[in-house]
């Protein structure tokens, strides 16, 4: 029955396999929706969700208050190619920057070598210097020839160019020429999309700087195009509600302040799966935990630490570094839909190649030729094939069978349970490594913390996970399938601005620091005022990107200027992050690289407030004969339902737990039981 006037409060993430969506109301349990993502258009799949809010649940556009987007759209135009015709405007003598690199090799014993710049954002011939020069120290050396720069922007539009990037030397100190740049772009080509690179990323490091800077300019019309007819379109439906977009920090903003810097879109999705961790951890008692977010086509592994997501100052995003501020996600091609293969040598391999959504795994029976990770857990008895997704699909196990046989069982000659367990080892495997990377590489102990299991496909793998890192406890959330969607609706509004600031810290005064914050202070809070939030509800904090003088790479460190000798405490708590991060420290003279400032409001653990749903019955419902990696045999695992577990009960593995979004494997040696927030915590038994 519709409830009149009830606030409804919407998040739609959408993933390469499924649209998530999201829906509280006061007083009510979530409202959970999957369907299939239209990768060609994602609002078709966004819309659909709403059609079905209105018909199956009596949701209307009228009654939606808030709209919080999760999308992919940015990461799939570089990934596809699908961005826009780049031209590249640079100081006259650095237009091959963006080819060049740091002339770094990752790969550096491949016999076919391949290129490690992004040269494909703006080749050769789109890329333009003019006459300009800003000195070192911010002076200008040789004042702007608009002239010239007139005459290159006409050249890249004959060309064809429909977005263009300024990157000149020293912007970041001194950005005039940049501003008067775009000022004469865009008064003569007032359609084309114009990227700076001291608005996008206002740091040293020139290459660095141009390649944040190009991508902006390739992904703008393609994010601003989709954000723009997704808010027409929810608006023609009566949402009143405007359309807030989830970032790559973890934080959302209006889409109209999205548009401006769409690069900061990147892990836009995985953002709001480590949001949502990070709020039911916390309810669950645990400040230190380790996400993981298995869904159909990836793995998205984050860390969470004293309950803060960690962030990194740069990610890779279609095989190539983009210095973005993003929380700190290892994503990794192994998901329900990764597909096992069989290498040159006939050894086996599982992903990063996924079925996803259409034609999906052989046993959704929509035309899949491959194995995939569902076919083997079909066939292992860990889904059960008429509650897959709810029972909204429904799967078929003997095409499960049929291509395990065909594509892995035959070649290696082994039976078909036995590459199904194959699969499984291989793709834990996999992860586990990737966690290990995300915990170790940050000099921290994967024992010290919990793991949280998110996705479609995380707690079917969670103890076989935790067994392999010797990690105690798991989290499991009431809806992990869905918890990205939820944790778009637990984020904060944040907008963060940051400057160079290239100064020692011995022999630097306060003033000068409070003077440059308080200009980030005013760009942040405008951006807070447009989204119409009170200075009152806003909280601010302050970072610095530091290293030792003659250091290469830096790291942000808190800044807290309410401290007694706020310049002492913030190279002390330098030195504990160096050490921290490397192993060691010493007590060397430091610099400061950038400045930052972070403004936040809102934020209310949407992601884990709803009321748990009560006992309807008993839980228990029957047994089914599984395999598991220690048995030859299989073996009976008792199956129940997660909307009829009691808070007294306890449940000890081999045990299948079920609900609409998910399915949890409990292995032989772990034990699950509900706590007050309705969170299953599996632990040793």
């Amino acid at each position: 029955m519709r409830v009149a006037g009830q606030a409804a409060e919407i998040g739609v993430d959408v993933g390469g396999t499924f649209t998530d969506v999201v829906c509280r109301r006061p007083g009510q349990a979530p409202i959970i929706i999957k369907v299939p993502t239209t990768r060609d258009d994602p609002s078709v799949g966004v819309l659909a969700s709403l059609e079905r809010l209105k018909e199956e649940f009596q949701v209307g556009a009228a009654d939606v208050a808030r709209f919080v987007h999760g999308t992919t759209v940015a990461t799939n135009a570089v990934i596809e190619r699908k961005g826009a015709r780049v031209g590249l405007l640079t100081t006259e003598g650095f237009r091959d920057i963006l080819e060049m690199g740091r002339q770094l090799r990752r790969a550096v014993y491949s016999i076919i070598l391949e290129p490690e710049t992004p040269a494909f954002l703006a080749p050769g011939a789109r890329r333009k210097g003019v006459t300009e020069r800003i000195a070192a120290d911010g002076s200008i050396l040789v004042p702007l020839n608009e002239e010239s720069v007139r005459r290159a922007a006409a050249e890249l539009v004959e060309d064809g160019v429909t977005a263009i990037a300024i990157s000149f030397l020293f912007s970041f100190l001194n950005p005039e020429h940049e501003r008067r740049a775009r000022d004469a772009v865009g008064a003569a080509y007032p359609d084309l999309d114009i990227s700076i690179s001291s608005e996008v990323d206002p740091a040293f490091r020139e290459y660095e700087r141009t390649v944040a800077t190009a991508f902006d300019a390739y992904i703008k019309p393609v994010v601003s195009g989709y954000l723009q007819r997704l808010a027409e379109r929810l608006e023609r439906e009566g949402v009143g509600a405007p359309l807030q977009i989830m970032q790559s920090r973890g934080g959302i903003c209006a889409a109209s302040s999205a548009r401006l810097r769409p690069v900061r879109l990147f892990l836009s999705g995985p953002a709001a799966g480590v949001v949502g961790a990070r709020d039911v951890g916390r309810a669950a008692g645990f400040e230190d935990l380790i996400a993981i977010d298995i869904g159909g086509t990836s793995c998205d592994i984050s860390l969470i630490r004293a309950g803060r997501p960690m962030l990194r100052s740069e990610g890779v995003i279609g095989g190539f570094p983009v210095r973005v501020p993003m929380v700190d996600v290892n994503a990794i091609g192994a998901g329900g839909g990764s597909i096992a293969w069989l290498d040159e040598g006939g050894g086996l391999r599982v992903g990063p190649q996924s079925a996803g959504a259409d034609p999906g795994p052989a046993c959704y029976g929509r035309g899949g030729e491959e194995a995939t990770v569902t076919d083997a857990s079909l066939v292992l008895g860990y889904i059960n094939p008429d509650y897959f997704a709810g029972g909204t699909v429904r799967l078929r196990p003997a095409l499960a069978r049929e291509v395990i046989a065909e594509k892995v069982a035959g070649p290696l000659s082994l039976t078909v349970e036995q590459a199904a367990l194959g699969i499984h080892r291989l793709l834990n495997t996999q992860i586990s490594e990737g966690i290990r990377l995300v915990s170790i590489r940050q000099g921290l102990d994967p024992r010290d913390f919990a793991l949280i299991a998110l996705g479609g496909a995380g707690p079917l793998h969670a103890t076989a996970l935790a067994g392999e890192l010797s990690i105690s406890t798991i989290v499991v959330p009431q809806h992990p399938g869905v918890l990205s969607a939820a944790g778009l609706l637990a984020a904060q509004v944040e907008h963060e601005s940051s400057v160079a600031f290239p100064r020692l810290v011995e022999g630097l005064a306060v003033a000068d620091i409070r003077e440059t914050l308080a200009e980030l202070d005013g760009r942040c809070a405008a951006l807070m005022e447009a989204e119409r939030i009170a200075a009152a509800d806003v909280d601010v904090s302050y970072f610095a990107d530091m290293c030792y003088v003659g250091q290469a790479y830096h790291l942000e460190v808190s800044l807290d200027l309410a401290d007694d000798d706020p310049i002492a405490r913030l190279y002390e708590d330098f030195l504990e992050v160096h050490d921290r991060v490397f192993g060691h420290s010493t007590r060397s003279p430091a610099r400061i690289v950038n400045l930052r400032s972070v403004h936040r409001a809102g934020g209310r653990g949407a992601a884990r407030d709803a009321p748990a749903s009560p006992a309807t019955g008993a839980a228990r419902k029957r047994t089914r004969r599984i395999l598991l990696p220690e048995t030859d045999d299989a073996t009976d695992a008792a199956i129940y339902e997660r909307a009829s577990l009691a808070g007294a009960d306890e449940i000890d593995g081999p045990a299948i737990i079920e609900q609409h979004d998910t399915t949890t494997l409990i292995e032989p040696g772990w034990r699950g039981r509900l706590d007050g927030c309705g969170n299953l915590i599996v632990t040793r038994a």
